[in-house]
């Protein structure tokens, strides 16, 4: 009998990558390629989506060609977007009126000051329906922006000849040759838009927007059929695409986090910690925020989510800026030589604090130097607030939830760390599981779709092998060092 495989396709901020799996869940090979990082004279950041549709439909391409598997055992697809990336197309000849607005961007700041100003209450309305901040760095303003400022486009928009959607969105629409304009719940959760209590577009909040409900995508399960394709005739037979997860939850999918108080955290440039908290709602009253996991089966799971701007790129800023390591995998070995029980702390509030303190005015610190205090305390320093930060946020989700966390999944470069994935289990108390593989977004979207299909059942998520790391440290001595950490944050705040 002819094996059967799933493809996953993540389209992240950098790049797009093609997965390969077999029936079991295994993945067995991978494609990447990059594309353009478009940054203007004023910093904003935009992406060509015709690229990054090219460069979707030629990793699949590739990876089917140099795996030699036959066409025909593909049995489905599923894809993981970077999520909050905004763009607006014209429906019938499919071409964006411009390149996408990427989630980083912040060139639509004025028009959610606009909001807030113009409508008494807006910001706490679209919080207490969304459960996020009025902020830039979601679509609504992104999209509003677009209309606004590409000649023509608000005039085509009021005669509904517009689509306008997030990146994954795009990529159904142009897969099935404009057939299928769709998007998942766990994307729509992350437009502003989206009523997250009553599951459909807020036609109050598209209205503050100057957006009409009725012409964004219609919202699905994250494990339903998205339509199908054909990805410009290269399949024979059409191939239906079953799973569609922002990245962010296709990680959580990924990593099995499927039961209420379940928690995952990627460490990549900054990091993005996510709660499961089960069918039922939390608005946070901690400094997270409140999105919806996914939709399966008919059900919906909610997360608590916290995002902090600078974690694996402090150890860049250690390299590049300081020139104290010549490469990431020297700081392990300096941790362990570095005088264990001092004072120091670095907080690096560089662009200001993130989740779950929101303070864009805070500078960063280094404090608490001593006369023993050297590159490998330094470098330490800068390990350990890594795993300060996330304990955090790790606590507020806790407070809001109102539950202990047991264990916590992770994922990213810095999960290599020894020294840093066991300080953070003693600091946060807590068990750290680290898996074998990285690519989780495509991960959690190849087995959404293999679910969804019927080819896999819950013992795929079984597959992965995880190192667990368990907490060592004496809870005075934890106690003590948090505390130290809290007090250095309190000196930079200005809020």
């Amino acid at each position: 009998m002819e094996e059967k495989y799933i493809i996953g396709i993540d389209q992240s901020t950098q790049g797009t990558k093609a997965l390969l799996f077999d029936g079991a869940g295994v993945l067995l090979q991978r494609k990447d390629l990059p594309h353009r990082q478009i940054i203007n004279e004023k910093g904003w950041v935009s992406h060509d989506p015709e690229e990054i549709y090219r460069n979707t439909v030629q990793v699949v391409k590739d990876l089917v060609e140099e795996s030699g598997i036959s066409k025909d055992s593909v049995q489905a697809l599923g894809i993981s977007n970077q999520r909050e990336t905004s763009l607006v197309w014209d429906k019938e000849t499919g071409k964006p009126v411009a390149d996408a607005i990427v989630w980083q961007c912040a060139r639509a700041a004025e028009i959610c000051g606009r909001v807030a100003e113009e409508n008494s209450g807006a910001a706490e309305m679209i919080r207490e329906k969304t459960g996020l901040q009025l902020s830039p760095y979601f679509p609504a303003s992104k999209l509003a922006w677009i209309l606004e400022n590409i000649p023509g486009a608000k005039e085509r928009a009021a005669d509904h000849k517009l689509c306008l959607g997030t990146v994954d969105t795009w990529l159904v629409y142009q897969l099935t040759g404009g057939k299928s304009y769709k998007t998942d719940h766990s994307n729509a959760s992350r437009t502003q838009l989206f009523n997250i209590f009553e599951l459909k577009w807020d036609e109050e909040i598209c209205r503050l927007f100057g957006i009409d409900a009725a012409d964004l995508a219609e919202v699905c399960d994250s494990d339903s059929c998205f339509g199908e394709t054909d990805l410009d005739g290269f399949f024979e037979r059409p191939i239906p695409i079953h799973g569609v997860l922002g990245d962010s939850h296709g990680a959580l999918f990924g990593q099995g986090c499927l039961e209420q108080g379940m928690i995952k955290c990627t460490y990549g440039t900054g990091s993005s910690i996510m709660m499961n908290i089960g069918e039922q709602p939390v608005l946070s009253s901690h400094g997270v925020v409140t999105s919806l996991a996914w939709g399966m089966q008919g059900k919906v799971n909610y997360v608590l989510e916290g995002n902090i701007n600078y974690t694996g790129a402090v150890i860049t800023w250690l390299k590049d800026d300081m020139e104290l390591i010549q490469s990431p995998g020297e700081t392990e070995e300096l941790c362990r030589k570095a005088e264990q029980d001092d004072s120091l702390y670095f907080v690096p509030a560089f662009t200001g604090l993130g989740a779950p303190y929101w303070d864009s005015e805070a500078k960063g610190a280094l404090s608490g130097i001593t006369r023993t205090t050297r590159k490998a305390e330094m470098v330490r320093a800068g390990v350990e607030c890594i795993a300060y930060q996330i304990t955090d946020v790790i606590r507020a989700m806790s407070q809001d939830a109102g539950t202990q966390v047991q264990e916590l999944r992770v994922d990213g470069g810095p999960t290599a760390n020894g020294y840093l994935m066991q300080f953070q289990s003693d600091i946060a108390d807590t068990k750290v599981l680290v898996p074998n593989a990285q690519e989780l977004s495509g991960i959690g979207a190849a087995y959404a779709a293999g679910l969804g299909i019927g080819l896999y059942d819950q013992k795929v998520f079984d597959g992965l092998r995880r190192k667990e790391y368990v907490p060592g440290m004496e809870s005075e001595k934890r106690e003590r060092k948090y505390a130290g950490w809290l007090q250095a944050v309190e000196t930079v705040r200005t809020k």
